[in-house]
């Protein structure tokens, strides 16, 4: 008998903020299979067989070439994200697979999901916008509409996907760019997994837009809804049973602050908010919340920094000299990174200068990781950049040629070749 699998994605330490999702879930579906991808490993000793979910799938389990390298040149969320469309294209090649669907990890179901099976049953793809009817004012329009053009129109904390073959080819193409490009870099274009599903419904037949107010509920869309009743049962949105709602920015206060804006006279949408509060405050009590990430530290225990991921992310040599970034056994990637490192770029070292230096370095797009065997790609735009720099300021030629001497003379042809390619 065929099913429909669930699944989220998130680290060991948020596995008992996940259990509020997996509880809701098994209350109005209990015959859907539930997964979870987690961009974690499981410590030696750390039992899991007690959570709530038929499966785990950890990152080294999901088939990602060279995946040590590339979980090293990602943030907790970024890696979370990137690793969504893996395990989707795994469920779907199950026999036993009616349709996928992903929740995040801080959505909460509040009645059974009946309409987005129905959508499974006649499209290939199935999303939710962030909004749905235009903003009513300027300063929501600021604050919601132009949000949606920066970090995508689509919202995916949830995502549904049929076992057809073009919902196969959606997976494997999301898996495609999110190998290189699952980035929080706007200026860019980019974020995380979420900007490139834009382009979801020019690329694939059978895309199903979902515009029901049910689905989805966030106060970057409370401005043009209307949520009343009574927790937990009899929450509705418009008029509809309320589907799921999502509490994302929860951690940060972020949520909090966009509901007194957009939902300043909404009751139950704070009624919805306390209750959160109050149910992740307890689960947090488990000390599986305190496990450290498996990739946030090199082996010796130090804590890595983000611009170091960066540097990697960015070096096809660093790549194919250290494949194991994590190892600290004669220097290693940590090493280099704390010596010439910081000889080659100073500003990552100063806490207040780093943010601007990163983007800095990042307004010429690369694919990034590419140790995997990937061809090195030319650069033209970093090229166009550095000569630009070198005619406003000649200090800027002389300190490119120092370097590119430097290379050629200990590098070769193919020092150079690294350092435009990346």
């Amino acid at each position: 008998m065929k099913k429909i699998h669930v699944y989220t994605s998130a680290a060991c330490n948020y596995i008992p903020k996940v259990r509020a999702l997996i509880e809701s879930i098994k209350k109005f579906h209990p015959e859907w299979v539930v997964h979870l991808a987690l961009s974690d490993e499981i410590p030696a000793g750390l039992d899991l067989s007690a959570e709530p979910f038929d499966e785990i799938h950890p990152l080294s389990s999901l088939d990602i070439p060279n995946a040590t390298g590339w979980a090293f040149c990602h943030t907790i969320v970024e890696l979370s994200t990137a690793i969504k469309p893996f395990l989707l294209a795994r469920l779907l090649d199950r026999e036993d697979c009616a349709g996928v669907i992903y929740m995040d990890p801080d959505t909460v179901l509040f009645s059974p999901l009946t309409d987005v099976i129905e959508a499974l049953g006649h499209s290939n793809i199935a999303l939710t916008p962030h909004q749905i009817e235009p903003e009513p004012s300027l300063a929501a329009i600021m604050d919601n509409e132009i949000s949606s053009l920066k970090h995508g129109i689509y919202n995916l904390g949830f995502l549904a996907v049929a076992p057809t073959e073009v919902g196969k080819q959606f997976a494997r193409w999301w898996s495609d760019r999110l190998y290189y490009f699952c980035r929080a870099e706007i200026h860019n274009g980019l974020f995380t997994d979420q900007r490139w599903i834009d382009l979801a419904p020019a690329f694939f037949e059978g895309v199903c837009i979902m515009r029901t107010s049910r689905l989805n509920v966030a106060p970057w869309n409370a401005t043009t809804r209307k949520i009343t009743g009574e927790l937990p049962d009899s929450v509705m949105v418009d008029g509809q049973p309320l589907g799921f709602y999502h509490f994302t920015g929860f951690d940060s206060g972020d949520h909090r602050t966009m509901a007194r804006k957009n939902a300043g006279g909404q009751e139950t949408v704070h009624a919805l908010i306390e209750w959160y509060t109050r149910t992740i405050a307890e689960l947090g009590k488990d000390p599986l919340s305190k496990v450290v990430w498996a990739f946030s530290r090199f082996d010796d225990g130090t804590v890595i920094p983000k611009p170091a991921r960066l540097i990697y992310r960015e070096r096809l040599d660093l790549q194919q000299a250290f494949p194991n970034p994590f190892l600290t056994q004669e220097g290693g990637y940590k090493g280099w990174w704390e010596s010439q490192g910081r000889i080659e770029f100073p500003l990552l070292f100063d806490k207040n200068a780093a943010p601007a230096e990163m983007v800095r370095l990042t307004s010429a797009l690369t694919p990034g990781y590419q140790a995997g065997g990937t061809a090195a790609v030319f650069s033209s735009s970093r090229v166009r950049d550095h000569f630009a720099n070198a005619i406003d300021d000649p200090r800027h030629g002389v300190k490119l040629a120092k370097r590119a001497w430097e290379v050629l003379r200990t590098e070769g042809v193919a020092g150079i070749v690294k350092r435009v390619s990346k």
